[in-house]
């Protein structure tokens, strides 16, 4: 017993060590003193002040930043309202409408890419920051359904009915009933949605047009990027988005254990 003990435990952290040496490479030569990435030739903050001064890179992050943003919020909205709209359903409708939904979710990248380039090409309108937007709303929002309507199976379904019998206006008991008990759910689908956008590139990359780009876009088109020069800066931007990642699972973590130590003493 021992003995599988150890060999699961030395499982464990040769997994651990595949998923986060990596990670741990990346930010330790976001402060190297060079552009080697086998050599570190000095620490260094340089990498950052060179980061926010170049222009086409910000220009991008801004542009990345700012679409995920609208993307998230926007099919948030969608999708919970859908979710909420399909729980209502009928079974056979619900079950046919969640197929369609899933479909595009276990669809390839490219495929979904090719339809929305020549759905865009087919309408009057160039591409651009618009239809990259559209095209990110569009392959985030059936990942925010999958994600609210099983929470909404789990609640009471007469939860809004309730609500009502007891004078609530059918806005109010929304807002003020149903939405509070899909919050948690919400929160992940919007994570989710945030990240899916913030990583996307080849459904970007066919509906950008000549103009438009984000991040993804950047470092795989500029040929030089991962090659000479920028190294360092892509390490640097790299490094901002971990940490940022990490304040954001560390203030989750303590919010959650100061909630659950208020709860406690109220008990």
């Amino acid at each position: 017993m021992k003995k599988f003990k150890i060999l699961g435990n030395a499982y464990l952290f040769i997994i651990m060590a595949i998923m986060y040496v990596p990670i741990i490479y990346l930010l330790v030569f976001a402060f190297n003193d060079g552009v080697s990435m086998n050599r570190f030739e000095g620490f260094t903050i340089d990498n950052f002040k060179a980061l926010f001064e170049d222009e086409n890179l910000m220009t991008a992050v801004y542009a990345t930043i700012i679409i995920a943003i609208l993307a998230t919020v926007i099919s948030v909205i969608i999708g919970t309202f859908a979710a909420i709209s399909i729980s209502r359903l009928k079974k056979g409708t619900r079950d046919s409408i969640l197929f369609f939904n899933n479909l595009p979710i276990v669809n390839p990248d490219v495929v979904t890419a090719l339809a929305i380039f020549l759905l865009f090409s087919a309408l009057p309108f160039s591409k651009g920051y618009v239809t990259m937007l559209l095209a990110h709303i569009s392959f985030c929002t059936p990942y925010v359904i999958i994600n609210v309507y099983p929470k909404l199976k789990s609640l009471d379904p007469n939860l809004l009915e309730a609500a009502q019998d007891l004078g609530a206006k059918p806005s109010y008991a929304l807002r003020k009933v149903l939405l509070p008990q899909l919050k948690a759910s919400i929160f992940g689908a919007a994570g989710i949605a945030f990240t899916m956008s913030f990583d996307d590139y080849i459904i970007s990359s066919f509906v950008k047009g000549s103009t438009a780009t984000n991040i993804s876009i950047y470092l795989y088109g500029a040929k030089n990027a991962l090659r000479s020069g920028l190294y360092p800066k892509i390490n640097a931007l790299s490094s901002i988005i971990i940490f940022t990642i990490l304040l954001l699972v560390v203030g989750k973590i303590v919010i959650d254990k100061f909630r659950n130590n208020e709860g406690e003493e109220e008990d």
